[in-house]
């Protein structure tokens, strides 16, 4: 039996756009948006966005750099936006950025961003696909595909399943440490 060609996607086959509301129930006691609540919205819309790419079902594996810039009030409106930047053999990474903004437009601001990986799975849920190549095509795609194996690698360092002569992409950055 012949194994399927996965054919590649571009960025924007899958990107997502999620919209919420902060109500009084996401806050805390000074009336912002608890971080936790935050974190559940980019889960869901990156896990979308890797769900599309991927059509298949995913799990979160990791999560990193995620940036708390600007606080979020009660009754703002969220708009969270991911779009997948690289692709490895059975996992991707997903970049999620969030703005918020007024019920009517105003103070618009850029507020969080994060990075996400995920692992698609089979039907059966037991098992890691493989997963189709992302095509990036601005130079703003191109620029986070191009970090992405860079962030991969730090992220397998820091969490002890990749050895320090092992990484290829970062040593530049510790040359003259």
């Amino acid at each position: 039996m012949k194994k399927e060609e996965l054919k590649p996607k571009k960025v924007n086959d899958s990107r997502t756009i999620m919209t919420e509301m902060v109500m009084p129930n996401d806050t805390n006691p000074s009336g912002n948006l608890m971080g936790g609540n935050l974190m559940r919205w980019m889960d869901i819309v990156a896990s979308v966005a890797a769900g599309k790419h991927c059509e298949s079902e995913v799990v979160t594996a990791s999560v990193d750099h995620v940036s708390f810039t600007k606080p979020i009030f009660k009754g703002d409106i969220v708009t969270l936006k991911s779009a997948i930047t690289r692709t490895f053999n059975s996992s991707l990474e997903v970049y999620v950025e969030v703005f918020a903004a007024n019920m009517k437009g105003g103070n618009n601001r850029m507020c969080n961003h994060a990075y996400f990986t995920f692992v698609a799975l089979t039907d059966d849920l037991k098992q890691t696909k493989k997963v189709p190549k992302v095509i990036p095509l601005t130079r703003e795609e191109e620029k986070l595909f191009e970090g992405a194996e860079r962030r991969r690698e730090l992220r397998l360092l820091l969490s002890g399943r990749m050895k320090p002569e092992e990484a290829k992409g970062i040593k530049e950055f510790f040359k003259n440490i």
